[in-house]
């Protein structure tokens, strides 16, 4: 168990208006850190927000070995704080920290750095329906050296933001956009794991997309351009007939997503086809002309699920459901975000209090 010394800050910092915080803008008054060295995580501490001093040559800077998770805080009507499947999000975070040689971190001291944290700041927790307390852990390279080789130091941070919806449309459906160009992952690549890279790579298709007033990028397969893999920030989701098909992570290209896994299990219990595998672009085209492609969505932390309108792969429109949500979707949404928020019973076992 960790010994988490608490310094609070003495200037606390003025809280943003909750009817427009928009995501991932506004940062509440402290922050997690512990540091590794000599082989072992040592020092955790709670101390008011601020900047950090790292070394102009601290390898995160030349190498970009580092690694992010989100997950979120949610008020409960009755007053309590929980978390969503939390241990999902640090096991994850160990995946991503073997495949870029970070020290993994003891999934227990992460859970309780995670609470500690929330629990100082927790007056931030927004409470309107939709609004929730974003977490970001994230661990950096610290060592001052020019050398490509793993660092010896790191810092590992917790840092918490009031959020309300990721997409400006909310649950309104968003137009994604299916890019054949650009490639962000390839199998024995990174895709499978949290890191900036994976999310800078894909920037400029993402740039190109909203210039056509596209809200995102749907990826293909880095090998054949043949395969949809995921989209820039979810996991995505097509309903084909009577089926629900989401692309496998057997190629180790898409992230693991949480929200995706609690949709696939959600799905099982419901009694609805659900099933993992390679679907090419030209399958989604071809039941879209034979009206069977009935819904399209994505699933994320972020988000929690945002329904798509359209695709748009290489000038074909495919509208999808008029432009509306579908009902897999809006059931979907209804049931995570109402065990998230406390309106339903977690029959999942997938809450954790703080």
């Amino acid at each position: 168990m960790l010994n988490i010394k608490i310094e609070k800050t003495t200037s606390p910092r003025q809280k943003p208006d909750y009817n427009n915080l928009g995501f991932g803008r506004h940062f509440t008054d402290h922050m997690f850190i512990m540091d590794y060295s000599d082989g072992t995580w040592n020092n955790p501490r709670i101390v008011p927000y601020n900047d950090i001093t790292l070394s102009p040559a601290a390898m995160v800077f030349h190498y970009g070995q580092e690694m992010f998770e989100g997950l979120k805080a949610y008020y409960t009507k009755d007053g309590n704080i929980q978390l969503f499947r939390p241990q999902k999000n640090i096991e994850r975070m160990n995946r991503t920290n073997d495949r870029i040689c970070i020290p993994r971190i003891n999934p227990d001291d992460a859970l309780q750095a995670i609470k500690a944290i929330v629990e100082v700041d927790k007056e931030w927790i927004p409470t309107s329906e939709g609004t929730s307390l974003y977490i970001r852990p994230f661990i950096i390279a610290t060592e001052p050296h020019l050398g490509v080789a793993p660092s010896k130091t790191y810092m590992f941070i917790i840092i918490l933001s009031p959020v309300a919806s990721y997409y400006a449309e909310g649950l309104n459906p968003v137009k994604i956009y299916i890019e054949n160009k650009y490639v962000r992952a390839v199998k024995g690549g990174t895709g499978f794991a949290k890191i900036g890279g994976n999310y800078v790579a894909s920037l400029k298709a993402q740039m190109d997309a909203k210039e056509l007033g596209y809200s995102q990028v749907l990826w293909l397969d880095g090998v054949e351009h043949k395969y949809v893999d995921e989209v820039g920030a979810m996991n995505v989701f097509f309903v084909i007939g009577d089926e629900v098909v989401t692309p496998s992570l057997d190629e180790g290209s898409i992230l693991p997503g949480v929200t995706r896994d609690s949709c696939l299990a959600l799905l099982k219990k419901w009694g609805i086809k659900a099933t993992e595998r390679r679907i090419s672009v030209d399958e989604l085209a071809q039941a879209y002309d034979r009206g069977e492609l009935k819904e399209v969505f994505g699933t994320g932390t972020a988000a929690v699920i945002s329904p798509v309108g359209e695709l748009n792969y290489n000038g074909k429109i495919m509208t999808i459901n008029d432009g509306k949500i579908g009902t897999i979707s809006q059931k979907l949404y209804d049931v995570m975000t109402g065990i998230q928020w406390g309106n339903l019973a977690d029959d999942m076992g997938w809450i954790e209090r703080v």
